[in-house]
C-alpha cells in the first residue's frame, strides 16, 4: 500500500526550500489543487516550477506566485494570469519558455531516462538561442534537454491502495508524463478503491511510479466562462 495523507499541508509540508517541482494540469483543469493550498500553507519557497502554465491569479499555481514562493518557472503558456506577467517584465521571476510541445517531450524524455533530443520546433527563434543545432536530411534541429524534478504533483481520477492510477478524460494532459518524471510523485485523487478494483487495461499510470496519495475534494475551477447573453 502506498503513504496516504490526510490533507494537502500533510501531502506537501515535507517538500525543502529550493525544490524543483512538476505540477499537472492545463491551464486549470486536472490540477492538484489541495496539494498547491497545501504549498501556500506550508510558506516554502525558491521553488522551479515545471508546469504548462502557472495558473490564474486567485487559484492554482498563481497563489504561489502571489506569495512569492516560485523563483523560477519552467512552462509554455503566460496564460491569464496578469501577476505572472508582471513578474516576469519586472524581472521578479526567471521564466524560461518552451513550445508546449517541446515541453511535454522533455518531461517525457526526463522520465524515460533520455537526456537529451533533437527537434525542429524553434529552430531561427529565440527559444534556439544557446543550443546546440543540428542538420538531419537537410534539415536543421535544436537539442532540448529531457527535464526531472525532486517532486512531481498531479491529479487523477481514481487510484487503488498501490498507487495505480485512473485519469478523467482530458484531466489526463500532462499528469502521466509528470508522473513518471519526478524522482517522488504524489497524487491528488477524487477516490482510492481497494486494491483489485480497477481493471489492469484501464490503468493509465502504474503504481510503480508512485510514492504517496491523497483523496480530497476539488471545486474544479473554470478558466474562464462564457455564456450567451439571454
Amino acid at each position: 500500500m502506498k503513504r496516504q495523507f490526510m490533507d494537502g499541508y500533510d501531502a506537501v509540508k515535507d517538500i525543502p526550500n529550493g525544490s524543483t517541482l512538476m505540477v499537472g494540469g492545463f491551464g486549470l483543469v486536472g490540477i492538484p489543487e489541495q496539494m498547491i493550498l497545501g504549498l501556500v500553507e506550508s510558506g516554502v519557497k525558491g521553488l522551479t516550477v515545471i508546469s504548462n502554465n502557472c495558473g490564474v491569479d486567485d487559484w492554482g499555481l498563481g497563489l504561489l506566485l502571489k506569495n512569492h514562493q516560485i523563483t523560477k518557472m519552467i512552462g509554455s503558456y503566460v496564460g491569464e494570469n496578469k501577476e505572472f506577467e508582471r513578474q516576469v517584465l519586472s524581472g521578479e521571476l526567471e521564466v524560461e519558455l518552451t513550445p508546449q510541445g517541446t515541453l511535454a517531450e522533455r518531461i517525457r524524455a526526463g522520465g524515460a531516462g533520455i537526456p537529451a533530443f533533437y527537434t525542429p520546433a524553434g529552430v531561427g527563434t529565440p527559444v534556439a538561442e544557446g543550443k546546440e543545432t543540428r542538420v538531419f536530411d537537410g534539415k536543421e534541429y535544436v537539442l532540448e534537454k529531457g527535464l526531472k524534478a525532486d517532486y512531481s504533483l498531479i491529479r487523477a481520477l481514481k487510484a487503488d491502495e498501490m498507487g495505480n492510477l485512473i485519469y478523467n478524460k482530458t484531466a489526463r494532459n500532462f499528469n502521466p508524463m509528470i508522473a513518471a518524471a519526478g524522482k517522488v510523485t504524489l497524487v491528488e485523487v477524487e477516490q482510492i478503491v481497494p486494491t483489485g478494483m480497477i481493471e489492469p487495461d484501464q490503468i493509465h499510470t502504474p503504481g510503480i511510479y508512485v510514492q504517496g496519495l491523497l483523496e480530497a475534494v476539488q471545486e474544479k475551477r473554470i478558466e474562464r466562462r462564457t455564456v450567451r447573453e439571454g
